[in-house]
C-alpha cells in the first residue's frame, strides 16, 4: 500500500459556514429529500421554531405564524425580538446567543448557539428581521454569507418579535419537498406542549387547552381501557392510558418542548416510575413488561441546561433536572409516586381496569413463553447463517456513527429482486431481507403467530423490535415489491403485520415503500427513467420522435447496473403515513378482514384491468 504524504499543506481551517456545509450531518443529522420526517429540511424548520418557542416559554408572545410554500419557509414570532445591534451576529457567528445565560433562558431548547447558524449556512436565501420597540433591523444571507445588511428603520406598527425566512439550498437537499403531514404533526406537538400558545400554519390555527391529554386523544387509534390519566406538576406533565388494540408500548417524550423521538433518561425514568408506583399500589411484584404492555403515554419535562446526545436533540443525556440538582430519575419517580398513586386511590374503577389488564398480560405472556423460547433459539441459530438476511455493517443503534440514520432494510419478495438489490446496495448502510413468497395474513391472529411463523420471527429478530423500538437496527424499513397486483398484495400483508404487532414502527415513520421506475425512455444519446405517466410523457417530449420505451413490470426485470441508480443518492421512498384519527383495528378489518359489502363496493367502483392500464400508459 502506497504511503500518502501528510504535511502542513494538508491542514485546513474552514470558516463556520464552510464547516456546516461540508459536514452538515454534524449539525442536522442527515440530509434527505423531505420524504422522511427526520430529514434535514424539517430540522431547519424546527431550529427556527425552537427559538420562537423559547420566547413563549419565557413569557414573551403567545402567537407564532408559519408559512410553508413552494419550498420557502417563513416564521414570525411575537417575543422580545433579537437585540437590534446583534441581528447579524446571532445568525452568523458561531457560539453567539442569549441562551448561555441561564437566567435569561432557564429551560430553553437550544443552548449551544448553533441552530439558526446551521439554517443560515444551509439555505440559498436566508433573511432575518427583528422588531423591537418601534424599530426594525434586517439582514440577508446566501449560504451563510452576508449579502445585504439593512439600516435601522422605524416600524411603529409592528409588534416586537422576530421574522425569519429561508429557502433550503437545493444543491445540498437534492429535489427536496416538504410533506405537509410531517409539518402538521410538528406544529401540533408545539401546541400540545405549550398551552396558551396559538400557532398558525398557512392560515390554519393550532391550539391546545389540555396539553398532553389532547395529544394522546389525537394520536390514539381505537378504544382505550380507561379514560386518560392526566397529571401536572412544576416542570413535569404526564398523560397515560392502556390501549385495547396495541400489543406494544407507545410513548411520546419531550424535553423543554423538544420531541425526543429516541427518548433518553427522562423516558427511562418514567417507565421505571410507572412500574414502581403500580407495584407499590397493588402490593404485588408484577413483571414490568406485564405492567407496561399496551401502555400509551406522554411525558414532558423541563430541564435546566439539558444535555442531548446530538445536535438534533432526539435523545436526552442529562441525569439532573438542573446543574448540581435533583436527579431526573428521582424527580420523575417522586412525582409519579405521589400523583399517580393518589389518582389510583381516588379512581378505584381505573385501578381495577389496570390490574385486570396486567393479569391478562401475565396470562398471555406465560402462554407464549414456550413458543418464544423455541423461536428465539431458532432465530439465534439463523442469525449465524440466516439465508434471508444480508446484513449491513452500520446499524441505527451505533450512536457514534454518522451514517446510522441512513441505515435501511429492504424487504423483498423472491430471489430476482433481492439479488439485484444485494448486488448493488451500499454494504455499509443497506441490508436486504428476502421473503420466500407472500407472507401470512396475520389479521385477527394473536401475538403467538409472530413466533410460530418462522418468516415473521426472523424479520422481528432482524429488526430487533421484540421489546419495542429502543434497539431498532435500521432507521428505514423499506418494502420493495413489484408495482403489480401481487406486489401490492405483499405490501398490504407486510403492513398488516407491522400495524397489528408493531404499530410504533409505522407511527414513527420508519416504514417506507420503494419507488422504482415504471418506464425507461431512451434514444441513442440519453436515458430517462420515469416513475409516473406524467414523467413518461415529459421524457418522450424531451427525447424527440419515437424513442425506445420499456415498461418495467417487476424489480427482477431491472438489471443490477440500472438498479444501483434507484437505491443510491437519488432513491425515492414513499412514507407510509397513518391517519391519526383512524383506528388501526378498523383499518385492518376493512382491508384485510372478511370480504365486507363496503370493500366489495369499493373494489367494483375502482377496478381497472391491468392490461387496459398498461395499454393506456404506452399510448
Amino acid at each position: 500500500m502506497a504511503k500518502s504524504n501528510y504535511t502542513e499543506d494538508n491542514i485546513r481551517s474552514l470558516d463556520w459556514q464552510e464547516h456546516i456545509r461540508t459536514r452538515p450531518g454534524m449539525y442536522i443529522g442527515k440530509l434527505g429529500d423531505g420524504s422522511a420526517f427526520d430529514d434535514g429540511i424539517y430540522v431547519l424548520l424546527k431550529e427556527v421554531m425552537d427559538n420562537s418557542i423559547d420566547e413563549f416559554m419565557m413569557g414573551e408572545g403567545n402567537k407564532i405564524d408559519i408559512t410553508v410554500k413552494d419550498g420557502k419557509v417563513g416564521i414570525r414570532d411575537f417575543g422580545r425580538g433579537i437585540p437590534l445591534g446583534k441581528v447579524v451576529d446571532v445568525v452568523s457567528k458561531m457560539n453567539t446567543g442569549g441562551k448561555y445565560d441561564s437566567e435569561a433562558f432557564k429551560k430553553s431548547i437550544g443552548l449551544n448557539g448553533v441552530g439558526t447558524k446551521a439554517v443560515n449556512a444551509l439555505s440559498i436565501n436566508f433573511k432575518v428581521t427583528s422588531f423591537r420597540d418601534g424599530q426594525s433591523k434586517s439582514a440577508e444571507f446566501s449560504k451563510g454569507l452576508l449579502t445585504k445588511e439593512y439600516k435601522l428603520v422605524s416600524a411603529p406598527n409592528e409588534k416586537n418579535g422576530t421574522y425569519v425566512e429561508f429557502t433550503p439550498d437545493d444543491s445540498i437537499f437534492k429535489k427536496y419537498h416538504f410533506v405537509h403531514e410531517y409539518i402538521d404533526k410538528m406544529v401540533w406537538n408545539y401546541a400540545f406542549l405549550n398551552t396558551g400558545l396559538t400557532l398558525t400554519l398557512n392560515g390554519v390555527q393550532y391550539k391546545s387547552d389540555n396539553g398532553l391529554r389532547d395529544l394522546l386523544e389525537k394520536n390514539i387509534s381505537g378504544e382505550t381501557l380507561y379514560p386518560i390519566i392526566h397529571l401536572r406538576g412544576e416542570d413535569i406533565e404526564v398523560a397515560m392510558t392502556h390501549s385495547n388494540e396495541h400489543f406494544s408500548e407507545e410513548y411520546y417524550s419531550y424535553v423543554n418542548g423538544q420531541y425526543t423521538t429516541q427518548g433518553g433518561t427522562h423516558l427511562g425514568a418514567f417507565r421505571e416510575a410507572v412500574v414502581k408506583t403500580v407495584r407499590e399500589f397493588f402490593k404485588k411484584d408484577f413483571e414490568p413488561l406485564d405492567i407496561r404492555k399496551s401502555i400509551v403515554a406522554a411525558v414532558s419535562v423541563k430541564v435546566q441546561e439539558p444535555i442531548f446526545e446530538s445536535q438534533t436533540k432526539t435523545k436526552l443525556g442529562s441525569h439532573e433536572i438542573a446543574p448540581q440538582g435533583q436527579s431526573i430519575r428521582s424527580f420523575i419517580g417522586d412525582f409519579m409516586k405521589e400523583h399517580l398513586d393518589n389518582y389510583l386511590h381516588k379512581n378505584p374503577e381505573v385501578a381495577k381496569a389496570i390490574e385486570a389488564k396486567i393479569i391478562a398480560n401475565e396470562r398471555e405472556r406465560k402462554e407464549l413463553s414456550g413458543i418464544q423460547k423455541l423461536a428465539r433459539e431458532r432465530a439465534k441459530k439463523s442469525s449465524l447463517h440466516n439465508k434471508k438476511l444480508r446484513d449491513c455493517r452500520v446499524h441505527l443503534d451505533d450512536i457514534k456513527d454518522q451514517k446510522r440514520l441512513d441505515t435501511t432494510l429492504f424487504i423483498c419478495e423472491g430471489d430476482s429482486a433481492s439479488g439485484s438489490i444485494t448486488k448493488t446496495r451500499d454494504v455499509n448502510t443497506q441490508a436486504v431481507f428476502s421473503l420466500k413468497g407472500k407472507p401470512l395474513n396475520c389479521f385477527g391472529l394473536g401475538k403467538k403467530v409472530v413466533y410460530e411463523n418462522e418468516e415473521f420471527n426472523l424479520l422481528q429478530a432482524a429488526l430487533n423490535i421484540e421489546d419495542g423500538l429502543d434497539e431498532l437496527r435500521y432507521n428505514n424499513v423499506v418494502i420493495a415489491t413489484d408495482a403489480d397486483v401481487d406486489g401490492m398484495h405483499i405490501r398490504l400483508l407486510l403492513l398488516t403485520f407491522f400495524l397489528q404487532f408493531f404499530p410504533d414502527l409505522v407511527k414513527n415513520n420508519h416504514v417506507k415503500i420503494l419507488q422504482t421506475p415504471l418506464f425507461r425512455v431512451r434514444n441513442k444519446k440519453e436515458t430517462i427513467y420515469c416513475y409516473s405517466d406524467e414523467e413518461r410523457k415529459a421524457a418522450i417530449a424531451k427525447l424527440g420522435p419515437k424513442p425506445e420505451i420499456t415498461r418495467f413490470k417487476g424489480l427482477g426485470e431491472i438489471s443490477p447496473d440500472e438498479f444501483k441508480h434507484f437505491i443510491g443518492k437519488d432513491i425515492r421512498l414513499e412514507p407510509v403515513l397513518l391517519d391519526q384519527k383512524a383506528s388501526i383495528n378498523e383499518l385492518l378489518n376493512y382491508y384485510m378482514g372478511k370480504n365486507t359489502p363496503d370493500r366489495q363496493e369499493f373494489i367494483i367502483e375502482n377496478l381497472r384491468v391491468e392490461q387496459d392500464v398498461e395499454n393506456e400508459m404506452l399510448k
